[in-house]
């Protein structure tokens, strides 16, 4: 039996982390900040399993890990347009909270039992934006807005603490994630919000930057796959091999808002949709070469246009604030 520690698992990825770790029977020992983005209801799910302990705190501040195998660190912030507004909560918790971690990591006493792995999430974003082709894990980082700057930032401490210190490592680097349990700040979710409150759905750029949809679920299998490789001390990307323009997307969530049937058009989508909106580091295109992960026998199985019909009923029947 592992023991895990996973921050962040009151959101959407470090849910369906946890519930995959609990599902194997390892005990799950949950970190959380229980910012405006977590979903408290999964504290009552997870609580139902004996092999859970919850912790509120903060990665940033955390004085204290528990003897473990890995840490899986999922807690962040995450939401671009929030770092374009301020990016002081991004640098605690992305690059400042990373650095604690670590540090918490270096300083556990070896002489009982190995020091854990630390198993971070990073994201894809960290590459920039590639316009044809695909990025792979030996690429440099170009970030192009202060979330992905402070992602790419963690991503370095992690390889320089790994350098000095000899910390074990794995990061993870996925594509857009979607499923249910989402803060309704990113797309799906907050499309379909907006249009509970007859609002237009804000579209950058006139919808056409590229994105690339990955299910929580499969990231969530992707983690369980790595672990159980024995593998460390690599760099993993991780894709859903679906991309599609954002405007796209949202036609999906219009057609499954109103049809219950993305597959058929809803006559008045233009009308619901405002193109005004250019972001500042807006990137084109993000698409990863996850060939790496799958000789490990990993493949993505949710299959995008089967999962948002569900996802936007979801949103659609439980308003979330």
């Amino acid at each position: 039996m592992k023991l895990v520690v996973v921050t962040g698992c009151l959101g959407l990825i470090g849910s369906y982390v946890t519930r995959r770790c609990l599902e194997k029977g390892w005990k799950v020992y949950g970190i959380d900040s229980c910012t405006y983005a977590a979903n408290m209801d999964f504290i009552d799910e997870f609580k139902e399993n004996e092999n859970f302990t919850f912790v509120k705190e903060d990665i940033a501040t955390l004085k204290y890990l528990p003897d473990c195998d890995y840490v899986i660190n999922v807690a962040a912030e995450s939401h671009v347009g929030n770092s374009i507004i301020d990016s002081t909560d991004f640098i605690t918790s992305n690059v400042v909270g990373v650095k604690n971690l670590l540090d918490l990591i270096r300083r556990k006493p070896s002489n009982v039992d190995s020091q854990p792995i630390f198993f971070h999430f990073s994201t894809d974003e960290v590459y920039g934006d590639i316009t044809s082709g695909f990025h792979t894990e030996n690429d440099l980082l170009k970030p192009s807005n202060p979330y992905s700057a402070s992602k790419a930032a963690a991503d370095m401490f992690i390889l320089a603490w790994a350098r000095t210190y000899g910390i074990d490592y794995i990061i993870l680097r996925p594509t857009n994630n979607y499923g249910l349990g989402q803060y309704p700040e990113k797309l799906i979710p907050v499309s379909t919000k907006l249009l509970t409150r007859n609002k237009k759905i804000r579209l950058h750029n006139e919808g056409t930057p590229i994105r690339n949809w990955l299910h929580a679920d499969d990231t969530a299998q992707a983690v369980i796959a790595i672990i159980q490789s024995g593998i460390i001390n690599e760099i993993y990307n991780v894709a859903g091999n679906f991309e599609q323009k954002n405007i796209e997307t949202v036609k999906k969530v219009i057609n499954c808002y109103y049809n219950s049937n993305h597959s058929k058009l809803h006559e008045d989508w233009a009308n619901l949709i405002d193109l005004s909106y250019v972001r500042e580091g807006q990137d084109v295109r993000y698409a990863l070469d996850d060939s790496k992960l799958k000789k490990l026998g990993w493949s993505a199985k949710k299959n995008f246009d089967e999962e948002i019909n569900k996802i936007v009923q979801y949103y659609k029947n439980n308003f979330k604030w």
